[in-house]
């Protein structure tokens, strides 16, 4: 599997019109690379771009990954983000991502001394580190219960609200529609003669050579409406932003469940996943105390100094049974990019390029093909941001 870089998307056999629902990262990211490539784009979003979880996230990205499709996916997203840094509103601020297992979690400590080195062989600047080790490289990190660290370098933090506009705007100056406050359903060509469509809530209909559905949480059933079925599931993460008065780099506890990384209130703090799926029309948006709690403790715990609370919320992600992304064609003209696991933002300036090639007549990634799955599966959802053997 390899990754188009931009110079390498081909336009043999693209469609002329695409209709992109969904204005989060990965959409917007497509509708950008399509329309610089000469494809007439229509953006349909319900709200408004980012309003839905891509402007929800956590902003951290790093390409520390040790299956070699997965590091290639992650490399191609952080230079791209490089590329866009400083454009519109958009920084990236390259930061150190820690990642730790404490002092007893055998199968977590066991499982980062594993995966460095296949990190390593896949290029990436990662680096194993003992407690003593971690101390010394990051002294505002409290280390006398961990038992391995790593510390990947080619890291960083964004603002999430302020990726899906840029790239958006970037699609309009290419010739792309942006329609937002605009809710549609997605029809299938066995709706009619003129191929797959989108209809707007009055009825009307509009006909595109394809359709790409990227539309979040919203994306299964919107496709469940058109007669196709996904094995996806929506669930629900939390996090806040907390006043901090210390310099810390990313940081994910494996053994706790948590991440911090650095804010401009001072620290923003995730996980609180819950493991069953979301009703993504009626879902609490509201982070809930025993997160809030538990984060603050977390932070007490890692750094040593209280966090005081300035917001906290909640988002939704999406899973699919062997925790991958559908990424492609579904059926002939109808496209899917969903099931991220909590790993969408970071990866979404590569995903939505992916996507975009693909539709653009090149070869999808074959190990996020959506038709790898009937669409009637049972599975359980589980946490995104896991180490794991």
């Amino acid at each position: 599997m390899s990754l188009p870089a931009d110079r390498d998307l081909q336009t043999d056999g693209a469609p002329e019109t695409v209709a992109v629902v969904g204005g989060g990262a990965v959409g917007a990211t497509a509708a950008y690379d399509l329309s610089r490539h000469g494809v007439a784009v229509t953006l349909f979003e319900a709200g408004h771009v980012a309003g839905g979880s891509s402007g929800r996230a956590a902003g951290i990205c790093y390409d520390a990954f040790a299956e070699d499709r997965d590091a290639r996916v992650a490399a191609r997203a952080i230079e791209r983000f490089r590329e866009f840094d400083g454009r519109g509103d958009f920084a990236f601020e390259g930061t150190p991502y820690v990642w730790l297992a404490r002092e007893g979690d055998d199968r977590r400590a066991d499982a980062i001394r594993e995966q460095v080195p296949r990190m390593r062989a896949n290029d990436r600047d990662v680096t194993l580190l003992d407690p003593d080790g971690l101390a010394a490289a990051f002294p505002t990190l409290r280390t006398d219960d961990v038992a391995v660290a790593a510390v990947a370098r080619d890291a960083g933090v964004v603002d999430p609200a302020t990726y899906p506009p840029l790239l958006a705007s970037l699609a309009a100056e290419e010739g792309a529609t942006i329609r937002e406050a605009t809710p549609v359903r997605v029809a299938t060509n066995d709706d009619g003669d003129d191929g797959p469509a989108v209809v707007s809530d009055d009825g009307e209909r509009e006909a595109f050579d394809a359709v790409l559905v990227a539309a979040g949480a919203h994306t299964k059933r919107l496709l469940a409406d058109a007669g196709v079925p996904i094995a996806m599931k929506p669930y629900r993460v939390q996090a806040l932003t907390a006043g901090f008065d210390r310099d810390v780099p990313v940081c994910y506890d494996a053994t706790a469940g948590v991440y911090l990384r650095p804010h401009p209130d001072g620290l923003l703090v995730g996980d609180g996943t819950e493991e069953r799926e979301a009703d993504p029309d009626d879902w609490r948006r509201a982070a809930d105390d025993w997160f809030v709690d538990g984060a603050v403790a977390a932070v007490a715990g890692r750094t040593g100094r209280e966090a005081s609370v300035e917001r906290a919320w909640a988002g939704l992600c999406t899973a699919t049974p062997d925790r991958d992304p559908l990424l492609g064609e579904l059926r002939d003209g109808l496209f899917v990019a969903t099931g991220f696991q909590g790993h969408g933002f970071m990866r979404a300036p590569a995903l939505g390029e992916a996507v975009a090639a693909e539709l653009l007549g090149g070869e999808g990634i074959e190990a996020f093909a959506p038709t790898r799955f009937d669409g009637d599966e049972s599975f359980e959802v589980v946490e995104g941001m896991v180490v794991e053997e």
